[in-house]
C-alpha cells in the first residue's frame, strides 16, 4: 500500500491522537502517505444528553465504522475506552498504542482537591463511573452532567457553570493543557475507565494488507493490561450505562487487575482484585469479574 486514509472524529483530540498515529506509520514505513478523513458522529453532535440516554460511547464509533464499509476510508482512531467491548464483523483492533497516564483528573480553578471543595459544590462529569466515587467520596456534593469536547468542558468550568470537574489526565495532557490538572484521582483508591488513557485502531480484520501496516505500533505490555479490563468488563455486561472502573499493571510477569462497581445514587463500591499470568489477561478479567459479582455488584448492574 502506498496510502492510507484515517477516519477520526472532528475533537481537537480526536484529531491529535489520529495524527500521532499518522505519524507512527510515516516512520514505520517511510514513503506511506497517510490522510485524516474528519467525520461528525452522533456522540459528538447530541450534547443536551447524557451519553447513556442516547444510546452510549458506541455512538462515537458507528459512523467511521460505515465510512469504512463504504470504502471511504481504510481504518479509524479511538479512544480505547470508547470502543464497545464487542466489536461488530468484520472490524478488529490491530494495533494499542503504549498507555498513557490512566489516571482522571481533578480540576478546578477554586479549590485544591475534592476534599477541599465546600459542602454542596457542583461538579460535573458525564461519566457514570466517576459520579459513583465522587457520591462515595464526598455525598454531599451536587453532580451535574458535563458533555462536549476537553476546551468545551473547560470553558463551562471557566464560565462558573461548576465549582470543579473531572476529565482524563491522558486528554488534557495530549492537548498541553496539563497544567490545568490540580489533583490526579489514581488507582488504587479511585479507578479509571477499563482502557482509559490507550488509543487503538480499529480496521476491517479481513485486510491484511491494513492489518500488516499497524503491527509495528502495537504496544504487547498495553495490550494485555487494557485486554484484562476489557474481558472484565465484557464478563460484567459493562458500559457507559453502569458504573465500572478496572485497571492493571505490571508486577514483573504477573498482571495485577482491580475492578469496582459503584452505585451513583447511594455511592456503594463493591471492589475485588486478583494476579495472574501475564499471557492470559482474559481468564484474569473474568475472575475479578467474578469476584465482584460475588461481592454483590450483581445488584448495582442491574440498577
Amino acid at each position: 500500500m502506498t496510502s492510507l486514509r484515517i477516519a477520526t472524529r472532528k475533537s481537537p483530540l480526536a484529531l491529535w491522537q489520529s495524527e500521532h498515529v499518522a505519524d507512527r506509520l510515516r516512520q514505520a514505513h517511510p514513503g506511506l502517505e497517510v490522510v485524516l478523513v474528519p467525520m461528525s458522529t452522533r456522540g459528538d453532535e447530541v450534547l443536551d444528553r447524557s451519553l447513556a440516554a442516547i444510546g452510549g460511547k458506541g455512538l462515537f464509533l458507528k459512523e467511521l465504522e460505515l465510512a469504512m464499509l463504504r470504502g471511504d476510508a481504510d481504518c479509524a482512531v479511538h479512544s480505547l475506552k470508547d470502543v464497545p467491548m464487542e466489536l461488530d464483523a468484520p472490524f478488529a483492533l490491530p494495533a494499542m498504542l503504549a498507555r498513557h497516564d490512566p489516571a482522571d483528573g481533578f480540576i478546578s480553578n477554586l479549590y485544591a482537591s475534592v476534599d477541599a471543595l465546600p459542602i454542596g459544590a457542583r461538579v460535573g462529569t458525564s461519566s457514570l463511573r466517576r459520579q459513583a466515587q465522587l457520591r462515595a467520596l464526598r455525598p454531599d456534593l451536587e453532580l451535574l452532567d458535563l458533555r462536549g469536547n476537553v476546551n468545551t468542558r473547560l470553558a463551562k468550568l471557566d464560565n462558573g457553570g461548576y465549582d470543579a470537574i473531572v476529565l482524563a489526565v491522558a486528554g488534557l495532557e495530549r492537548l498541553g493543557l496539563g497544567n490545568r490538572i490540580v489533583a490526579r484521582l489514581a488507582a488504587p483508591e479511585w479507578l479509571p475507565a477499563p482502557a482509559q488513557g490507550a488509543v487503538t485502531v480499529e480496521c476491517n480484520g479481513d485486510d491484511a494488507r491494513v492489518m500488516a501496516l499497524f503491527a509495528p505500533l502495537d504496544d504487547a505490555r498495553t495490550r494485555a493490561c487494557v485486554e484484562a479490563e476489557r474481558a472484565m468488563n465484557r464478563a460484567l455486561h459493562g458500559s457507559c450505562h453502569v458504573p465500572v472502573g478496572g485497571y492493571a499493571q505490571w508486577e514483573g510477569d504477573t498482571l495485577f487487575l482491580q475492578g469496582l462497581v459503584g452505585g451513583v445514587a447511594d455511592g456503594r463500591l463493591i471492589r475485588a482484585e486478583a494476579r495472574g499470568p501475564g499471557n492470559n489477561p482474559d481468564a484474569l478479567g473474568k475472575a475479578v469479574a467474578q469476584g465482584l459479582l460475588d461481592g454483590g455488584a450483581g445488584e448495582l448492574l442491574a440498577v
